[in-house]
């Protein structure tokens, strides 16, 4: 399983561009890195008002096994889009971690942890 920033800066992702979101983003075995833009007015990415501010990350992910299964989880689960695409929003990135479950038939279930308290947040 592999994770990776989106590198088109201009993909749209819920009415924001990833370059709106963040900035030299970069995954490694374990940790995320990079600066993370405090964003306004994010209605794409929620229709609860407390949930449309704030700092987000957008990250693309691939599972070795085909058709498997990926689960991706800040706080909530939550589903890729069809390109492995999925934005988070980041809260306190002294506390959260971002977990990752790929799983598929046949093959044993892998799963990762991607510590986050090196990434740069701004705030309001």
């Amino acid at each position: 399983m592999s994770a990776r920033p989106i590198t088109d800066t201009s993909e749209d992702l819920f009415g924001k561009t990833v370059s709106d979101l963040q900035t030299s983003v970069r995954v490694n075995d374990t940790r995320i890195v990079g600066k993370l833009k405090y964003v306004t007015d994010y209605e794409g990415f929620s229709g609860d008002p407390e949930l449309q501010s704030g700092n987000y990350i957008a990250l693309h992910f691939e599972a070795d096994a085909p058709d498997a299964t990926i689960t991706v989880k800040v706080t909530d689960p939550v589903t890729l889009d069809d390109d492995g695409d999925v934005v988070l929003r980041i809260a306190d990135k002294s506390t959260q971690t971002i977990t990752v479950v790929a799983s598929a038939d046949g093959y044993e279930s892998v799963t990762k942890v991607y510590d986050l308290s090196r990434l740069t947040v701004e705030t309001a």
